[in-house]
């Protein structure tokens, strides 16, 4: 078989925002912070085995996609001490593809590529896609320091001057109110050892080579030879409400659920759960974008309507209280201790 160039990028709704990580602190309940997921309706406190058989319904627009993604959730705080939940909302090209324009419910952008954001290229290595059980995450929510930050290539700001602003990066939090908010994004590693399904770290079975921006990845070195495909995702933060509240200081006043009131601790999670041979028969194909399949477009793969993303949700199993106006982060000083990653391998 010769060498495809796919690239798929699409929009998935909320399924949960509760204090679960089935990752990094399987069983554990409620784990350390609150996170924000997407995708299929098995995410829990276990998971295990193949979630894309597991699931019955998914958030994500292409309907074979069971995977879940997280991240952290990021939180204003006031300067009387007290914490609101920043709402997400959708990618403005990606939003409104229901009946009746109706609206993606906050959630995720997430991206699988080849080569890079613009297009499909001349890699002439083959992409292997994930198999059933694959776990991974990436960053480090215990970095506390710029020069950390900014070797992570891939874990980036962007403050929103337009609603499709792209570039202009930062590893820490914008220093000023952004007109439409600030995008989070997660580039993922591409180099997996071919034999590990996770890691204790849940890091050390890939290799990052990736240069950020959405840039083709540098070689994968022996230790990793497998390319898979480049992961990455774009959360899009509404801190506009908060705009006329800063401090009058000028500090910066957003911090992550985990605590963190720089933005070097961002971090995210991933399970795979693409049904069947979903994935790679997608990879295997040539499209690109809308082409794979969007309303309208017939294409490798198969999409559901807005409102049957909406529609797919998981039931809370932590009660407790993440929006309105809180005296404090949720599980602040009573949660267990942090599980800490290690950072994944760079490339020399």
């Amino acid at each position: 078989m010769g060498i495809a160039h796919a690239a798929i990028r699409f929009g998935c709704s909320q399924v949960s925002i509760q204090r679960l990580d089935p990752v990094v602190q399987p069983g554990i309940i409620p784990s350390a912070h609150v996170h924000q997921i997407v995708g299929g309706n098995a995410f829990n406190a276990t998971m295990t085995g193949d979630i894309g058989e597991q699931a019955s319904c998914t958030t994500c627009a292409y309907t074979e996609d069971f995977s879940n993604y997280w991240t952290a959730v990021m939180y204003f705080r006031h300067q009387n001490g007290s914490y609101k939940r920043v709402k997400q909302y959708p990618n403005a090209q990606l939003g409104t593809l229901g009946r009746n324009d109706s609206t993606i419910n906050g959630g995720m952008t997430i991206y699988y590529t080849q080569k890079d954001f613009y297009n499909n290229g001349l890699n002439e290595t083959r992409i292997t896609a994930f198999p059933p059980g694959f776990r991974m995450t990436v960053g480090n929510p215990a970095t506390d320091n710029l020069e950390t930050a900014q070797k992570h290539k891939g874990l980036r700001y962007t403050c929103l001057q337009t609603v499709l602003t792209r570039g202009f990066e930062t590893p820490d939090f914008p220093s000023e109110p952004c007109p439409y908010g600030i995008m989070a994004i997660y580039h993922f590693p591409s180099c997996w050892d071919g034999k590990n399904l996770d890691s204790p770290d849940h890091q050390s079975h890939m290799y990052d080579t990736t240069l950020g921006a959405f840039r083709e990845a540098g070689p994968c070195p022996p230790s990793h030879p497998v390319r898979v495909p480049q992961l990455a995702y774009e959360t899009m933060w509404n801190t506009t409400e908060f705009n006329d509240m800063w401090p009058k200081d000028g500090s910066q006043p957003f911090v992550w659920s985990f605590g963190g009131t720089r933005g070097y601790g961002t971090h995210a999670d991933y399970a795979f759960g693409w049904k069947g041979d979903s994935l790679q028969r997608v990879m295997d194909d040539n499209c690109f974008f809308h082409d794979c399949g969007s309303p309208g477009v017939q294409g490798i793969l198969k999409t559901q309507t807005v409102e049957e993303m909406n529609a797919c949700a998981v039931k809370n199993t932590v009660e407790e209280d993440t929006e309105g106006w809180l005296d404090a982060l949720p599980g602040a000083g009573e949660a267990p201790p942090m599980v800490h990653r290690r950072a994944v391998g760079f490339q020399a």
